[in-house]
């Protein structure tokens, strides 16, 4: 049976707090966010939600960035104590591959060839890599994924840095976001 939060009852008073609990959380950066020479993941600033005991979100985004070859970037997310889940980015592996005009491939290239793309579903207590291409060409991460909220209240959101430490800034711009929506 499909699940819905909340679910109203007939003759139920509708007040601004229920109709707002039913429509989606948006975490929108509204700085881009820079960090250098660290490989500590850390909560971003602008992609977090407040997470309520027992409940299940489900929830997608996209993410823009640009980190040095040498150091990718590295992804996950943090929840309470006792949360349970999984989630999948779909973005640039490690290694960015390219053609050559001989029709053989090259490494850490773009052309329209394209790039090696990971899919990996991981669990919301682990992170993942995901490649750069230096400063100034921009990659993104389309993210989606479901957390189960244990029997501790407080904050979900997405946890960064860089993968290998470089001096040059990983940077996650402006107007990357999460959507998530309470379902349980």
């Amino acid at each position: 049976m499909p699940e819905a939060y909340p679910t109203p009852l007939a003759g139920q008073r509708l007040t601004a707090g229920l109709l707002r609990s039913m429509q989606p959380q948006v975490a929108r950066k509204t700085a881009d966010t820079p960090r250098a020479s660290t490989t500590a993941v850390t909560l971003d600033p602008h992609i977090q939600f407040p997470a309520v005991a027992g409940a299940v979100y489900a929830w997608n985004g996209w993410i823009k960035f640009d980190a040095d070859i040498a150091a990718d970037i590295i992804f996950g997310f943090t929840a309470p104590s006792g949360s349970l889940g999984a989630w999948v980015g779909s973005g640039a592996g490690t290694t960015p591959i390219s053609g050559t005009a001989g029709g053989g491939t090259q490494q850490n290239a773009s052309s329209t060839w394209g790039y090696t793309v990971r899919t990996e579903w991981t669990d919301l207590s682990n992170t993942r890599t995901y490649g750069g291409l230096g400063a100034g060409n921009a990659l993104t991460v389309m993210l989606n994924g479901m957390f189960r909220i244990g029997t501790t209240s407080g904050t979900w959101g997405m946890v960064w840095a860089q993968s290998v430490s470089s001096a040059t800034a990983t940077t996650v711009f402006t107007d990357s976001w999460i959507s998530s929506q309470r379902i349980a």
